[in-house]
C-alpha cells in the first residue's frame, strides 16, 4: 500500500491520496477480501470458493449448503467454510447472506485479529456504520438480522456484545462490494475490503473497481492466488490527488444520484457534476436538426411518453414477452426520436433494450444499427474510459459482426478493447476475450478489403454448416459494474 496515504479528505472525512503519479490503466492497488459469500438466490449455482459459475458443482457432504466446482476449490475454501459448515449444520439451516458474511467476517477476526494483514490500512472498528442514519424500515430489517445472527451464532465461539454484531452489519450494510462471476458480467455475491472502504465517492472519478478472481485451478493449495480486488487508474493522476470511485451510475441524473447517495450511503453529495448538473441539459434534451430545436413543451411531452413506455417494457421483459418488448420499444422510439437528443437517457435505454432483444431474436441488422446509436450517446455521456462504455462498445461489436458488417464490428472491439485494458486490463478474462475476438475480426476484415464476395460466400457457408445458435436471454452486460457497492435497494 505504498502507493496510497490516508487523510481528512475536506467534506468527507477519511480518504485515500496518491503518493506518487498514476496514468491509466495502472493498478493502484489490490486487495484480498476480509470475507464474501454467495448470494442466497445463485448459492446453488456459484462455487463457493472460487465464485466462478459452473454447469455442476458438488456439494458439501456436511451442511449441504456450499458448493464447490471439485474438490480443490473446496479444500481451498474449506479454511473459511470449517466453521461455517458445523454452525449451519446445528442451526439446521443456511441464513441469509448478511449473517453469514458478518459471521465469516467474526471468525476471520477472532482468528487473525483486528488486522488481518500488513497491507491493511483500517481496522472494522474504523469504519462507519450509519446505524444511526438508517430509516425505520432498514433498522426493522436490521434488528430481524441480528437476532436471527444470535440463534445462527455457535455458543462454541467466542462471543460478542450486541454493540459489535450490530456494528459489523452495519458496515458490511453500507461497504459490502459486490464481487462478480469470472467473466465479470454478474454480481453473485458480496465481500468486504477494508482499504477499499476508504476510497471516498465522486461522479466522475478518477479509479474504477475490478475483481481479480486469481488462480485457484492448481490441485495444490500452496499455488493458488487470492481473490481480489484491484483499483486501477482512469487517466493520470497526480502525486497527492485524492483517489475516487463513483458509488453510482453516471447515466442518472444529479438529483437522482444525490438522492440515492443519502438514502444508500447517508451523505450528501458536492462534487462538480452534481453542484453544477454537468451534462444533465442532454440527458433529457431535445434533438438539434440544423439548429433548430423541439419547444420545451414537446420534449417534455416525449420524455414522459417514453417514460411511461419504459414502464410498460419492464412488465413485458419481466414477463419474458420479448415480442411485445419490441413492439413496445418501437412505438416509443418512432414517436420520440424524431423530438428528443441521441443522448437522451430515456432513449438510450430504449435502443439498449432493442438491440439485446433483437439480438436475441436474431434480428441482427436492425440490433446493430441500434447497439451503434447506444455507443454513440453513452459517449456523450460517459468518461472516456469508463468500463460500461467498454462493455457497451463490446456488445455492439460482437451485434455489428454476427450482422455481418465487419468494418464497424472491428472499429467496435478495438475500441472496447482500448478501453477495458484499462479498466480491467490484459490478464482479466473478459478482456482475453476480447483480444482473441479483435484478431478474428481483423481477419475477417483484411478478407473483406481482398474480395467482398468471397468474404460473405465463405460466411454464409460457415453459418450454413454451423447455424448460429439460441442465444441467452437478454440481460445487460454492463449492469454489473454500473452499480460497485452491494446495498439493499
Amino acid at each position: 500500500m505504498e502507493n496510497v496515504a490516508v487523510f481528512d479528505s475536506p467534506g468527507k472525512g477519511r480518504g485515500l491520496k496518491a503518493t506518487k503519479e498514476f496514468w491509466a490503466g495502472d493498478v493502484i492497488f489490490a486487495e484480498a477480501s476480509i470475507s464474501a459469500v454467495v448470494f442466497d438466490s445463485l448459492a446453488e449455482r456459484i462455487c463457493h470458493s472460487c465464485f466462478r459459475r459452473q454447469d455442476k458443482l458438488q456439494r458439501c457432504g456436511q451442511c449441504k449448503f456450499a458448493h464447490y466446482c471439485d474438490r480443490t476449490c473446496q479444500r481451498a475454501g474449506w479454511a473459511e467454510h470449517k466453521q461455517e459448515c458445523g454452525a449451519i449444520k446445528a442451526f439446521g439451516k443456511a441464513p441469509n447472506e448478511n449473517i453469514r458474511l458478518v459471521a465469516r467476517i467474526m471468525w476471520r477476526l477472532d482468528k487473525d485479529g483486528p488486522v488481518v494483514s500488513d497491507m491493511q490500512l483500517a481496522t472494522l472498528e474504523e469504519l462507519e456504520d450509519h446505524i444511526t442514519d438508517m430509516q425505520e424500515d432498514e433498522l426493522k430489517e436490521f434488528k430481524v438480522d441480528i437476532h436471527n445472527f444470535l440463534d445462527y451464532w455457535p455458543r462454541t465461539s467466542k462471543q460478542h456484545t450486541i454493540d459489535v454484531i450490530s456494528h459489523v452489519f452495519g458496515v458490511i450494510n453500507c461497504n459490502g462490494f459486490t464481487v462478480s462471476d469470472q467473466r465479470g458480467l454478474q454480481a453473485v455475491g458480496v465481500g468486504l475490503f477494508p482499504n477499499l472502504c476508504l476510497v471516498n465517492h465522486d461522479c466522475w472519478p478518477n479509479c474504477t473497481v475490478i475483481l481479480n478472481h486469481g488462480n485457484q485451478s492448481a490441485v495444490n493449495t500452496l499455488f493458488h492466488s487470492q481473490r481480489r480486488i484491484e483499483l486501477r487508474s482512469l487517466g493520470k493522476i497526480a502525486e497527492g490527488e485524492e483517489l475516487t470511485v463513483a458509488y453510482v451510475d453516471y447515466m442518472n441524473l444529479s438529483e437522482e444520484r444525490r438522492r440515492l447517495l443519502k438514502t444508500q450511503y447517508f451523505f450528501d453529495c458536492t462534487c462538480e457534476h452534481c453542484k453544477d448538473r454537468i451534462k444533465d441539459d442532454i440527458k433529457l434534451g431535445g434533438r438539434e436538426v440544423d439548429g433548430v430545436k423541439p419547444s420545451e413543451e414537446q420534449v417534455k411531452e416525449a420524455t414522459d411518453f417514453c417514460f411511461q413506455m419504459l414502464e410498460k417494457m419492464d412488465q413485458a421483459r419481466l414477463k419474458g414477452d420479448y415480442h411485445d418488448v419490441v413492439k413496445i420499444c418501437r412505438e416509443a422510439i418512432e414517436k420520440t426520436e424524431p423530438i428528443l437528443a441521441d443522448s437522451h437517457i430515456y432513449l438510450l435505454r430504449m435502443w439498449s433494450t432493442m438491440s439485446e432483444v433483437q439480438s436475441y431474436l436474431q434480428y441482427f441488422d436492425e440490433a446493430a444499427d441500434f447497439a451503434r446509436k447506444m455507443v454513440e450517446g453513452y459517449m456523450k455521456l460517459y468518461h472516456s474510459n469508463n468500463a460500461a462504455l467498454g462493455m457497451a462498445a463490446m456488445r455492439a461489436g460482437v451485434t455489428h459482426w454476427q450482422a455481418g458488417q465487419i468494418e464497424v464490428g472491428h472499429g467496435m472491439v478495438c475500441k472496447a478493447y482500448a478501453i477495458l485494458m484499462i479498466t480491467h486490463g490484459p490478464t482479466h478474462p473478459i478482456t482475453k476475450d476480447l483480444e482473441a475476438m479483435r484478431m478474428q475480426t481483423e481477419m475477417e476484415l483484411r478478407m473483406f478489403k481482398q474480395n467482398e464476395y468471397v468474404y460473405h460466400s465463405m460466411r454464409e457457408a460457415a453459418l450454413k454448416n454451423k447455424p448460429m445458435a439460441m442465444m441467452h436471454e437478454p440481460k445487460s452486460v454492463e449492469e454489473g459494474i454500473k452499480n460497485l457497492f452491494h446495498r439493499k435497494k
